[in-house]
């Protein structure tokens, strides 16, 4: 292959209306790449594609760089060629063409990880499960993290070189950290969950370990969102939903867990009743506090059996939850009867808000809005719902 020395960029097209200093950071960059071994045609779609200045990074994730063809690591790490390709895709990555050469070091290690797994007895099936969660969750990782970089670590006076090369050493010095917390923080949030965790004398002997469970569920969404996003820019609706995530984590704890954030909502999930709803109060009362150029927060609660899968949860309770807070009224948390029933009057008052038919419910269902004693003040002449 032909050195960057021997390669007449200019005459290839790929210096083409550049002048000055920007012509000369992009040569030596191209000839940069084309030393470490990228070839003419790979500088040619990165420069199609605008992703030149990323190449340097590309190539630093990638370590060694791609040398395997998804039916090599298939073959090397004992997976079927199938299921590696199944696992890929379930991660969000998925492999083309079996037989090009896009796979790297990493790539044949995590696929030996993979057969490891298996051969200790967990199914397929179950770890293509898990690798759905932990795609859409890595990439969220992933999509914040190059966000932070790109907002913090780059200057407006670098050239393309010194941009290129500086987020390259950023890739590299960061990624051992990241990893590391993200280990971290799996192993703190798994150590929470097994400390709440209840496998009883009956579960033993069903053999049935997990399955549906009894819980209360709680969303929390912002009023009037989608009518902000027409008012102000998308980089204040950004902070107004940061702002809003970084309330609704400062103040949840155990045993409340943080399900998920859905845009303008949050979802929250206990098996015990009261301190959801006293999140759920706090949560409300802080983005009250936030002032008037801050949504008012609505939230609805429903208490229930739920099934427990791949980090979410699912079944009735959930979804009446969702249905009561796109009919609470902004400011309020409403709740169901069951968890009225489970949470009790003791620190709490309730106001009946009427026995209502929800979308995708087939039973009426009585409504309450709760307060804590010292927080209720009526409203005469208006109803509490």
């Amino acid at each position: 292959m032909a050195g960057g020395a021997d390669i007449d960029f200019a005459a290839e097209g790929l210096l083409d209306d550049l002048g000055g200093e920007a012509r000369a950071a992009r040569l030596g960059l191209l000839r940069q790449l084309s030393a470490e071994g990228v070839s003419l045609e790979e500088l040619r779609e990165a420069v199609a594609a605008g992703h030149l200045t990323l190449l340097p990074v590309e190539r630093a994730i990638a370590g060694g760089g791609r040398r395997y063809s998804a039916r090599e690591v298939a073959e090397a790490s004992g997976v079927d060629l199938d299921l590696l390709r199944r696992f890929r895709a379930a991660l969000g990555v998925p492999y083309g063409d079996p037989d090009e050469k896009v796979g790297t070091e990493a790539d044949l290690r995590a696929a030996i990880r993979t057969k490891a797994i298996i051969d200790a007895g967990l199914p397929p099936e179950g770890l293509l499960q898990s690798a759905r969660t932990i795609g859409m969750g890595m990439a969220r990782v992933a999509e914040a993290n190059r966000e932070l970089v790109a907002r913090n670590l780059t200057d407006p006076s670098d050239n393309e070189r010194d941009l290129a090369n500086g987020l390259a050493a950023t890739a590299v010095a960061l990624l051992p950290l990241v990893g590391e917390t993200l280990n971290y923080a799996f192993q703190a949030n798994l150590l929470e969950q097994v400390k709440r965790d209840v496998i009883g004398a009956a579960d033993l002997a069903s053999g049935e370990i997990g399955g549906a469970v009894e819980r209360t569920v709680c969303f929390a969404d912002l009023v009037e969102f989608t009518s902000l996003g027409e008012e102000i820019a998308p980089e204040e609706l950004g902070v107004v939903v940061g702002r809003f995530e970084e309330l609704a984590t400062s103040i949840v704890a155990a045993p409340v867990r943080l399900v998920k954030t859905i845009g303008d909502a949050v979802m929250l999930v206990s098996a015990e009743a009261v301190p959801l709803v006293e999140q759920a109060l706090d949560l409300v009362a802080a983005a009250a506090a936030e002032g008037d150029q801050f949504p008012v927060l609505r939230a609805g609660i429903a208490t229930g059996p739920t099934l427990p899968q791949s980090g979410d949860y699912y079944g009735r309770s959930v979804n009446l939850a969702s249905r009561v807070t796109s009919i609470a009224r902004p400011g309020s948390v409403l709740v169901d009867a069951p968890t009225r029933d489970a949470v009790g009057e003791s620190g709490f008052t309730y106001s009946f808000a009427g026995e209502r038919r929800l979308k995708g419910i087939d039973t009426r269902q009585k409504l309450f809005r709760v307060r804590r004693e010292r927080e209720r003040r009526e409203v005469p002449g208006r109803p509490d719902q």
